[in-house]
């Protein structure tokens, strides 16, 4: 039946359509069995029925190919190979093994698995691509599917049988460009790629675009896990996401928040019972991690991720990352991922070049390399390519149950001149610099992921000025906003961090540095971020941002951590920023939690919470966050004394007043018009003993009815150096 070309292919690990010629064939009235049995010294044909054996398979000469017509049968049956294998040791006899022939079972994929995967529509391709055990035909095995549609053929290749591309060829469906093979007695646990030979000879080795599970790092083989099962939204997602909630994010890298020993990172578990009860007690209502999909080097702190649908295995499986998960919902908090559809890295077993050909990214590399990054950027106008993000944005949702993504790189995506010279990026169809492709990707996105999980929410980082980033898209999709729910504000944090490096008696020149954000501050639905990029790469910690002797540097921080829980905006705070740590953050070392022994310190961590615990227990300062009428300037242009005041305002009308001093001198007697007579209390003020500060108490008098900045009461108080006192009618 084989042809010496096909015996020469089979041996090679290089057949196109192994299932044309492996398993058993009916050929001119005869029937017959072949197999790839790499090292095997002899192989029978056992009808499973009966247990007889029912002939002996000859090897093709020197080939690890066998081949037989048997003898006295004329319709298939159900059969099992008998191997013999050489001794395992010296001196051992030979040993036999009953192994199933994976080329006796049927298609993998279904009729409409198939169609939708080639027309690029199917919303969910991880429930059919990847490795899923489970039983067919009675024998429990794992299903492997890959998408590569320009290969001249593909194996799977795991420690089930020594890597060798020889032993498990898979199908070509040439309908949808995806290769196919079910493979007995293979279940959870196993290590496996996907081998692959490309049109021009080279052989590639690949981990799983869709595996579920990987090797810890180095290693790079998939591991075959099974799909997760759906997890129904946490009851408290769509209240706690909502525009009109408080939303204060603790931004977290898993690796080094906290070290065990001081070497070991801590596990998923291990977070579950630390850093949750944590970040519940510091007040904060969402977690958001940085990338947890596997990666291949860690000093990417997740940002050049490989395995996309895969929780990284450097704190443990996927049932140890539903686990943590499942604990920050039991504490009332959200979980937010950061989410990388905007580069991916050149490692050689991932996406690049995955089947030959430029797959996954752009051939040219005026569209498909970031020069930022030395990272490879997704074909966004590739069906398939936007099928495979937008599903993975789907897959942590639905099957993590986590309540959003915030998108890393969004403004690299939006240009294609970003970060480019004049001659290095190619225009779009109508000679512009948008890349149409990724909004269209972005748009879709987004609706997906509104009209599948609604409550969950998404998060842009994007710092230009492109209009509409957490606007609705049209119904079409074609025009309007992005579809975000959130965008982070870039520009608040730019220049109020410039403004606080300042020395304060610089400060008054450059005041409209505090305020401009105002101008623009409901164009967008926005987040107030002091992340993790702005305490690394030599740029130092908050602390150390901030100017003057160790007392002011404390206290400036303070200032600026209460304007920015006052000011409009959703929240977001980088660990580390709550504790005062001097240095800036590494990610291969723990925290400095020994820093909570200074008092200073010890104070910033609970000022924090306190202004966490206040930002929630009082709706003016979270409900109209992305509405003007939730805050008026009282004084914006007090900027001979460097201070700011005014109101946020909830929506029954009840109101706090803020006052900021970004001096380090005291205003004694300082006038401010509110809208209330009467006795004003203090919430929060900043200078407090409990919070390292001076103690020079604010001592509001009671509001009379003299008219001032346009309201019909003023009241004084003293403002303390560097301080922001927050108040509220005593009624």
């Amino acid at each position: 039946m084989l042809t010496p070309h096909d015996i020469d292919a089979l041996a090679a690990g290089r057949h196109p359509d192994p299932f044309a010629v492996l398993g058993m064939h009916r050929r001119n009235a005869a029937l017959w069995v072949n197999a790839v049995l790499p090292g095997a010294l002899a192989v029978q044909v056992i009808d499973r029925g009966s247990g007889r054996c029912v002939g002996a398979l000859v090897r093709q000469g020197e080939t690890p190919v066998f081949s037989a017509s048997l003898p006295g049968t004329d319709a298939a049956f159900d059969y099992l190979l008998r191997v013999t294998w050489p001794p395992l040791r010296a001196g051992d006899a030979p040993w036999v093994q009953d192994v199933e022939d994976p080329y006796r079972f049927p298609l993998v994929l279904g009729e409409t698995d198939a169609w939708l995967l080639a027309e690029g529509t199917h919303l969910r391709p991880y429930e059919c691509l990847g490795a899923h055990p489970g039983e067919m035909l009675g024998v429990a095995g794992t299903r492997f599917a890959v998408w590569a549609p320009n290969a001249a053929s593909v194996s799977v290749i795991g420690d089930f049988n020594h890597w060798d591309p020889r032993r498990f060829p898979m199908r070509l469906r040439r309908e949808c460009g995806v290769w196919e093979l079910f493979v007995p007695h293979v279940g959870k646990g196993a290590l496996y790629k996907f081998d692959i030979l490309t049109r021009q000879g080279e052989r590639l080795q690949k981990a799983d675009p869709m595996a579920f599970a990987a090797e810890l790092r180095p290693a790079t083989a998939s591991r075959v896990q099974g799909l997760p099962p759906l997890q129904p939204p946490w009851p408290g997602m769509a209240r706690a996401n909502a525009f009109d909630a408080p939303i204060s994010i603790y931004e977290v890298h898993l690796g080094s928040w906290r070290k065990h020993d001081g070497w070991r990172w801590l596990s998923y578990r291990e977070l579950a019972d630390t850093l949750v009860p944590y970040a519940r007690d510091q007040g904060f209502t969402h977690l958001e991690l940085l990338p947890v999909s596997e990666h291949p080097f860690d000093g990417s702190w997740g940002y050049q991720p490989i395995g996309l649908y895969a929780p990284t295995a450097r704190y443990g499986t996927p049932e140890d990352f539903q686990a943590f998960v499942d604990a920050a919902h039991a504490a009332g908090l959200g979980v937010l991922l950061d989410w990388v559809p905007a580069h991916f890295p050149t490692d050689p077993h991932g996406l690049a070049r995955f089947d030959g050909t430029h797959l996954y990214e752009h051939a040219d590399p005026r569209e498909g390399f970031h020069h930022d990054w030395n990272t490879l950027i997704y074909n966004f106008g590739r069906t398939e390519v936007r099928n495979y993000l937008v599903a993975n944005a789907l897959y942590w949702l639905e099957r993590f149950g986590v309540d959003g993504l915030r998108v890393d790189a969004v403004a690299s995506m939006l240009y294609r001149d970003y970060s480019r010279p004049a001659g290095q990026w190619i225009p779009n169809q109508f000679g512009g610099r948008e890349n149409l492709e990724a909004i269209a990707f972005l748009r879709r996105m987004n609706h997906i992921v509104g009209v599948h999980r609604p409550g969950a929410i998404t998060i842009a980082e994007e710092s230009t000025a492109f209009a509409g980033v957490s606007r609705p898209p049209a119904a079409d999709l074609q025009s309007g906003g992005l579809g975000f729910h959130y965008k982070w504000n870039m520009g608040w944090m730019h220049d109020t961090l410039g403004y606080m490096q300042r020395d304060p008696i610089h400060r008054q020149h450059h005041h409209h540095e505090l305020t401009f954000s105002m101008v623009y501050a409901y164009d967008e639905n926005f987040i107030l971020p002091l992340s993790h990029d702005e305490v690394v790469h030599g740029k130092g910690s908050l602390l150390a941002k901030m100017p003057g002797d160790r007392w002011q540097r404390f206290a400036n921080l303070r200032v600026y951590l209460a304007y920015m829980f006052t000011h409009p905006g959703k929240k977001l705070l980088f660990m580390g920023d709550e504790i005062a740590q001097a240095g800036e953050w590494q990610a291969d070392a723990s925290l400095d939690w020994d820093a909570l022994q200074h008092a200073e310190n010890g104070g910033i961590q609970r000022l924090v919470r306190d202004l966490n615990l206040t930002y929630r227990a009082h709706a003016a300062l979270h409900q109209r966050d992305h509405h003007p009428e939730g805050f008026a300037w009282i004084t914006h242009d007090d900027a001979s004394q460097s201070v700011l005041a005014y109101e946020r305002i909830a929506a029954d009308g009840s109101r706090l007043v803020v006052l900021c001093n970004f001096t380090p001198v005291p205003r004694p007697g300082y006038a401010v018009g509110v809208a209330h007579g009467g006795r004003w209390e203090v919430l929060i003020h900043t200078d407090d003993v409990v919070y390292g500060g001076s103690g020079m108490a604010p001592a509001p008098e009671l509001a009379q009815p003299v008219p001032l900045h346009h309201r019909p009461f003023s009241l004084r108080l003293t403002l303390p150096p560097l301080a922001c006192v927050v108040l509220r009618p005593a009624s």
